[in-house]
């Protein structure tokens, strides 16, 4: 059984340093760590890459070949790179012997709700060599500060948990800037569990620009709400902590825990259902950390 993480996000969210950060991490704690870079608009990686799909297809040609705009031409390529599984397959092919894979996915965000492409790359992926993966969708955290890019965020975040059909773990990237853009109006554990969000209508309620859209915030919120999906994790890839505790999160969710655990069912079923232990960190210590007081800002 190979286990990895499918990285995803919109452009700025932080994909890749999740994923030189994360790899790191990784190798401290004694894992084997193969990135796979298929996106092909990165071409300045911060890190060593054991497959690069710029070794198969470039944005750049695709864009003057056919006269393509950045997005046609990436949708060019996720297309060319799902007709061509055969090639990624062989490159991972050595890879799945020993080690853990961390997939950096484009930015476009239409590749994971909207094109089939990608999901099926990884769907041919996983059923020809035994993948167990999760998504780990990186959402900035800074748009917490915007009620309605808050909102836009959780739309994003359902549809692509419901696209990709993966285990899936929601990311609050950069949680050290959450208020580089303006005070938030909520404790964080309400932007993270994704509480009652009649709260956040009657603040975009209150935004001339955005009153006129009110029945229709209203009704997303209610399908957010009626889902019930949706949560995030905060995430500061610079603190080892941080990181390491949404390790615990992903290894849970891809089965990764089980790896090395000769038990029975029982004993399976008690360690799934288990709570995380570090709730309070979640929540309570990451606002501690990285959001000012009100009361010590006086």
């Amino acid at each position: 059984m190979v286990y990895g993480q499918v990285v995803i996000g919109p452009p700025g969210s932080g994909k890749t340093t999740y994923c030189n950060g994360m790899s790191q991490f990784l190798q401290l704690i004694g894992r084997k760590v193969a990135i796979i870079n298929l996106d092909p608009a990165n071409d300045a990686l911060p890190y060593e890459c054991a497959v690069n799909i710029e070794e198969l297809i470039k944005l750049s040609d695709v864009m003057a070949e056919h006269s393509l705009g950045p997005n046609g031409g990436l949708v060019y390529c996720m297309d060319y790179l799902e007709k061509n599984i055969d090639w990624l397959q062989s490159k991972l092919e050595p890879l799945v012997r020993d080690h853990y894979l961390l997939f950096d996915f484009p930015g476009q965000v239409e590749l994971f709700f909207l094109h089939a492409n990608a999901r099926t790359v990884i769907m041919e992926l996983k059923k020809k060599l035994n993948l167990r993966l999760t998504a780990v969708h990186l959402v900035d955290a800074h748009l917490c500060s915007d009620p309605g890019k808050y909102v836009s965020a959780l739309l994003l975040s359902l549809s692509t948990m419901l696209h990709l059909e993966l285990p899936h773990v929601n990311v609050l990237s950069k949680i050290d800037l959450i208020e580089s853009y303006g005070k938030l109006a909520f404790n964080l554990d309400f932007y993270t569990d994704v509480q009652d969000l009649s709260y956040l209508q009657h603040h975009i309620g209150q935004d001339p620009r955005s009153a006129k859209y009110r029945k229709l915030t209203k009704e997303l919120c209610d399908v957010i709400e009626d889902y019930n999906l949706v949560t995030f994790t905060a995430l500061d890839i610079q603190d080892r902590e941080s990181v390491g505790n949404l390790v615990k999160l992903i290894d849970k969710t891809n089965g990764y825990i089980f790896a090395e655990i000769e038990a029975s069912a029982v004993e399976f079923s008690k360690i799934a259902v288990g709570p995380l232990d570090w709730d309070y960190y979640r929540v309570a210590a990451v606002q501690e950390k990285y959001m000012k007081d009100d009361e010590n800002s006086d």
